[in-house]
C-alpha cells in the first residue's frame, strides 16, 4: 500500500462562504428552476433575474434555456456574449466571461476541486476567467483557476486544466494546442455564429 492513512470525509470540513444567507440561495434555486434553466424561450427574464441576483450581465448577453449557475452574485458576463443550452457554470469561485464569448451547449465551467491528498478531502476554490471572444464548445469542461486567453477555442468535449494561450485552438483531454484561430475580414472578432 502506498499511503500511511486513509481518506477520512468525516474530517471534511468546508471553508466555503456562500456569500448569501440561506434563505437568498434557497430562493435563488427556486427561481433558478421555474424561470432561469426551464425551458421558456428568451433571454430578457433570465439576464434581468441573474441581475437581481447580483451577477454581473452585459448588454446584449444571450442566455439560452436550461442554463444553471450556482451563485449568481460570483458570474460576470461581458457585453454580447452568449451561453447556450445546459450550460453550467458551477460558479463556488467567481466565473467571468468576457465580451463576445461563446459557451455552447452543455459546458460545464467548474471553480471547484478537492485536495485528494488530505483525509478529509479538503475543498479548494480557484476563480475562472475566459478572455474576450472565447468559444467554450459544446460539453467542453474548464477547470478550476484556469484562464483562457482572448480569442481562445475549446474544442467539442476537450478538457482545459490550465491556461490556454491567445487565439489558439485547443482540444482534447486535456486540451493541448492544435492550430492558430484567424478571425476572417466578414465577422466580428469573437463571433460564433448565431447557433449556439
Amino acid at each position: 500500500m502506498m499511503g500511511a492513512g486513509k481518506p477520512d470525509l468525516r474530517q471534511f470540513s468546508s471553508t466555503l462562504s456562500r456569500g448569501r444567507s440561506f434563505w437568498v440561495e434557497g430562493f435563488w434555486l427556486l427561481v433558478q428552476a421555474l424561470f432561469v434553466r426551464s425551458w421558456l424561450p428568451g433571454s430578457t427574464h433570465r439576464r434581468w433575474l441573474l441581475r437581481r441576483f447580483g451577477a454581473q450581465i452585459g448588454k446584449g448577453v444571450v442566455i439560452k434555456p436550461g442554463v444553471r449557475v450556482k451563485f449568481p452574485w460570483r458570474l460576470t458576463v461581458g457585453d454580447y456574449s452568449w451561453i447556450g443550452e445546459g450550460v453550467w457554470i458551477d460558479n463556488l469561485a467567481p466565473v467571468e466571461i468576457g465580451k463576445h464569448c461563446c459557451i455552447s451547449q452543455e459546458a460545464y465551467l467548474c471553480t471547484g476541486s478537492h485536495d485528494w491528498s488530505a483525509p478529509g478531502f479538503d475543498l479548494i476554490l480557484k476563480p475562472i476567467v475566459l478572455k474576450d471572444g472565447v468559444w467554450v464548445a459544446a460539453r467542453a469542461v474548464v477547470g478550476p483557476g484556469v484562464t483562457l486567453g482572448e480569442g481562445a477555442v475549446l474544442a467539442l468535449g476537450s478538457l482545459a486544466t490550465k491556461d490556454l494561450e491567445h487565439w489558439g485552438v485547443f482540444l482534447g483531454v486535456p486540451a493541448k494546442r492544435i492550430k492558430e484561430r484567424r478571425i476572417s475580414e466578414a465577422q466580428e472578432p469573437g463571433s460564433c455564429g448565431r447557433n449556439t
